[in-house]
């Protein structure tokens, strides 16, 4: 099979390597596509404690596709079953999966993609923020996480503020329900602004999605006394620094809702397969560019630079 190779920063190269194999308890997955996930981006540019080459497929981990192989012992999954996998490889034409980190896709997604990894993501995040109707909820980053968040604060019945940076996000932050928006430009101007917006209360929950310091400066100044600040944005770029005094003096909770629980990950996988399938979620805007196999340094240069309206890249495989 074709799979791809972080060979070293800046440059991927694709290998014909074996098929992997399904062990005990595993499923081999031929691939349709596979998302391509921001935290990429730190090992595309280098950085000091990485390693190359990467494993072949290693930067892919939202994949979807068809069950072809399945090892001993597993049970209620066969060839010919369609679906996304919390898997590892899957910048790659086949990955294996554990069984029980699958999830079956049902007719009414047929033929869509589904990057269940962030999507399930959300789903996770949005749980452990704890949102409920009538709140105000401030959204910094309306990237990939922050516009499906944004839809589902929006339907809990929460007051969505969204700020980005972009135009293009902001306006998409408003088709998923937002009821204000910022543009992230001025520190103290956004400040302001929520202070306007809210009667200087601030808000009830903040969720930081982007994963950098200022933001999460940001975040720390616009939550109320009392609320709980979110932190969905990945930091893997080195340590962050924050201001404990005014994290005390508010008396926040603060909460990293990167789930490691697997059983907690496919809980939120199969919450974002059944609002899709059933309408209450559509992702499809958000997959704006896509990519063959041997265009995936295109597609994480895009996913860097967010070219025009761009909020996701799918590499497709199928």
């Amino acid at each position: 099979m074709r799979a791809a190779v972080l060979d070293k920063p800046g440059v991927i190269r694709i290998d014909e390597i074996a098929t992997p194999a399904p062990a005990r308890g595993e499923v081999r997955i031929r691939l349709e596509g596979c998302g391509v996930c921001a935290s990429n981006l730190e090992p595309w540019a280098g950085q000091e404690w990485m390693t190359y080459p990467g494993d072949a497929g290693g930067l892919g981990h939202e994949g979807w596709g068809t069950i072809d192989a399945v090892g001993e012992g597993v049970a209620g999954l066969a060839p010919g079953d369609r679906v996304a996998a919390l898997s590892y490889r899957s910048f790659a034409e086949y990955d294996v999966a554990a069984a029980d980190m699958v999830a079956k896709l049902p007719p009414a997604l047929a033929d869509q993609p589904f990057p269940g990894e962030p999507l399930g993501c959300a789903f996770n995040i949005f749980r452990r923020s704890d949102i409920r109707a009538g709140q105000t909820v401030a959204i910094i980053g309306i990237g990939f996480l922050g516009a499906v968040l944004t839809k589902l604060a929006s339907d809990a019945g929460a007051r969505v503020i969204a700020i980005s940076r972009r135009q293009e996000s902001l306006d998409l932050a408003r088709h998923y329900g937002a009821a204000e928006t910022i543009a992230m430009h001025d520190h103290y101007a956004i400040i302001d602004q929520v202070k306007a917006l809210t009667g200087e209360a601030m808000c009830e929950r903040v969720i930081e999605a982007v994963g950098k310091q200022w933001p999460l400066d940001l975040a720390g100044e616009l939550i109320g006394f009392g609320g709980r600040l979110v932190i969905a944005g990945y930091h893997q770029d080195g340590p962050r620094q924050v201001s404990m005094q005014t994290w005390n003096w508010k008396g926040i909770d603060v909460i990293n809702a990167h789930e490691r629980d697997p059983a907690v990950q496919m809980r939120g996988l199969r919450e974002a397969i059944d609002a899709v399938a059933s309408g209450r979620l559509d992702p499809k805007p958000l997959y704006t560019h896509r990519y063959g196999l041997d265009q995936l340094g295109d597609a994480l240069d895009a996913t860097r630079d967010k070219p025009g309206a761009f909020v996701k890249a799918l590499v497709m495989l199928a």
